[in-house]
């Protein structure tokens, strides 16, 4: 099999209930296969009741996003594999465009369809747009979202570009490089653990590219509502990604600014009255202190290509340009 549709599900038997058929009409040329990440509601025998023709992959216990999809990958007898959250739609023809890109273009390691909302169709969906960038102090925006501003899509972004990050709600990856690469960093559970390693397969020469062409529809925040913990995992993980894999001066930069705007963050959670919010920051920064030492492992681990140029790193604040005016992406300027 040449293209395998993997589906990531911990109790989500009404998301496979409402989104799965969409996958199942639309994907003709791919096997759909559904990886059970431990759940303890009736997931599983929904799907043999009304899709026993899609193949399960059954693990003992929750590994969070990261090692759920690690597992199951190992599993998956293709060439290449698509990542789709549970709470996804596709569209006629979505999954030929991504094939064909990583078919024509061999350094290419992951391709993004297009994300679009859900609940409002017309506008892109906060968490992939239209492809992902990220700022010298580690915020990653996208095509069509700059922080809180979400675009409507009017095809302002229907060129197929480079990108630094894919979605993990929908990315298209060679399942050799994914797996020659050690896959997603399991400590981070879940959050940030896609531009991680696709930071890293940058690094080791690889391109990311967004294909507009392909579009699907993403719920967004139906695996894992906003929360305290989930501020606190996507705080965590994105100091550790950084002290993994950027250059030398911009770990400096982040190591001298970041502090200051983390805290200014927590200060406006507490003026906000989300008390709960503030700590999970500072809770963050404790967790990321204390794996300072396996970080440093961790960095002397990660393949660095003399010479590779990475791209999509905006060499400045995004959110110093979106205060000042900059919020759109077409209003950021140039970035590689």
């Amino acid at each position: 099999m040449k293209t395998a549709v993997v589906i990531l599900n911990w109790n989500g038997r009404k998301l496979l209930e409402r989104y799965l058929p969409s996958v199942v009409e639309r994907t003709p040329n791919a096997e759909v296969i559904v990886a059970d990440n431990g759940s303890t509601d009736d997931s599983l025998v929904w799907l043999r009741m009304h899709y026993p023709e899609v193949k399960t992959i059954t693990l003992d216990k929750n590994y969070g996003f990261a090692g759920g999809y690690n597992r199951a990958l190992r599993d998956v007898d293709a060439d290449y594999v698509v990542l789709l959250n549970s709470d996804v739609e596709v569209t006629d023809g979505w999954l030929e465009p991504l094939v064909e890109v990583l078919d024509k273009s061999a350094d290419i390691a992951v391709v993004a369809p297009k994300l679009r909302s859900v609940t409002e169709p017309q506008r892109f969906e906060y968490a992939g747009a239209a492809g992902g960038f990220i700022d010298y102090l580690g915020y990653p925006f996208c095509r069509g979202r700059i922080l809180s501003t979400v675009e409507e899509d009017r095809g302002q972004y229907d060129d197929r570009r480079n990108i630094f990050w894919a979605s993990g709600a929908a990315m298209c990856c060679r399942r050799e490089v994914f797996v020659a690469m050690g896959g997603f960093d399991e400590d981070f559970f879940a959050h940030m653990e896609e531009i991680d390693l696709q930071w890293r397969m940058q690094l080791d020469g690889w391109r990311i590219a967004v294909e507009p062409r392909s579009v699907v529809y993403h719920l967004g925040g139906g695996t894992l509502p906003a929360s305290p913990n989930k501020i606190y995992l996507n705080h965590r993980n994105n100091l550790a990604m950084l002290f993994k894999c950027s250059s030398p001066k911009q770990r400096m930069v982040v190591a001298v600014l970041r502090p200051f705007t983390d805290i200014a963050e927590a200060l406006a959670h507490l003026l906000m009255l989300r008390p709960r919010n503030a700590w999970a920051i500072l809770r963050a920064w404790w967790a990321f202190v204390k794996w300072h030492k396996m970080l440093g492992r961790k960095r002397r681990e990660v393949a660095r290509m003399e010479g590779v140029e990475i791209r999509g790193i905006y060499p400045r604040s995004i959110v110093l340009s979106y205060l000042f005016g900059k919020r759109t992406f077409n209003k950021v300027g140039s970035i590689n």
